[in-house]
């Protein structure tokens, strides 16, 4: 079934809540084209399109709201194709990105990862060499959703001491990433933050996101945070 552009606006409008919208705009600032369509309504509405001419829509799909691209993104998370044809897809969609949130709800989406986890390690790497802030943030936020395990850890680590990049929210990212690896694995994760090439703020903002953990003993939390790197006086 053909996907009415037009239509998808209307619902999308009909969906709209100007008290959600408010809320978002103040956590995504920059970003004046959200409706204010909240998440779950945006992942019925997208599971429905994946059962329809999704591919025809894709080629057609506007940006004309935040809502519009988000879903998107959501939409290429639930159909059913093969898998360089969705490695495709994504390629093809990262341009898109040019917020956290967006970015964060598209790689929670991509379950499929869980099932081809070495083809998607693979994909992952250029993107984490890239001179895009948001190209960088989806490789790392990727590793937060479906890698952080034994096998990948050391890699992870080398790809994090590799970044380059000076925007706000690639660096909070990858302190993310080092918070969630440290729950899961104190001891390598110990071992790494002792010797790493880290800029000082992603090392101390992830030192402060292991300590705001609740997985995370306090005895524990009390050591972590003398680990600060403090700044020069001179």
């Amino acid at each position: 079934m053909k996907i009415d552009q037009k239509k998808l606006q209307q619902e999308l409008q009909t969906l709209a809540d100007e008290k959600y919208r408010e809320f978002s705009k103040r956590l995504i600032p920059g970003d004046d084209n959200i409706l204010g369509v909240r998440l779950p309504a945006l992942r019925k509405i997208a599971k429905r399109m994946a059962k329809s001419d999704w591919r025809a829509y894709l080629e057609t799909a506007t940006d004309d709201s935040f809502e519009e691209t988000l879903l998107q993104g959501m939409v290429i998370g639930y159909v059913e194709v093969g898998l360089e044809e969705r490695l495709t897809m994504i390629k093809n969609y990262l341009p898109k990105i040019d917020n956290w949130s967006i970015c964060d709800s598209f790689c929670s989406g991509l379950k499929f990862t869980k099932n081809h986890k070495e083809a998607v390690w693979q994909f992952l790497q250029p993107y984490l060499h890239s001179d895009k802030a948001y190209e960088i943030r989806f490789g790392v936020v990727m590793f937060i959703d479906y890698f952080v395990e034994d096998h990948y850890l050391e890699p992870m680590f080398r790809n994090f001491n590799a970044i380059d990049c000076d925007d706000y929210y690639v660096k909070m990212a990858v302190a993310w990433a080092i918070a969630s690896c440290y729950t899961v694995f104190p001891v390598m994760t110990m071992i790494y933050l002792k010797a790493n090439t880290l800029d000082d703020v992603t090392y101390n903002k992830a030192l402060q996101k292991i300590t705001e953990s609740r997985r995370v003993k306090t005895d524990l939390k009390g050591r972590i945070r003398c680990m600060k790197r403090k700044k020069n006086k001179f």
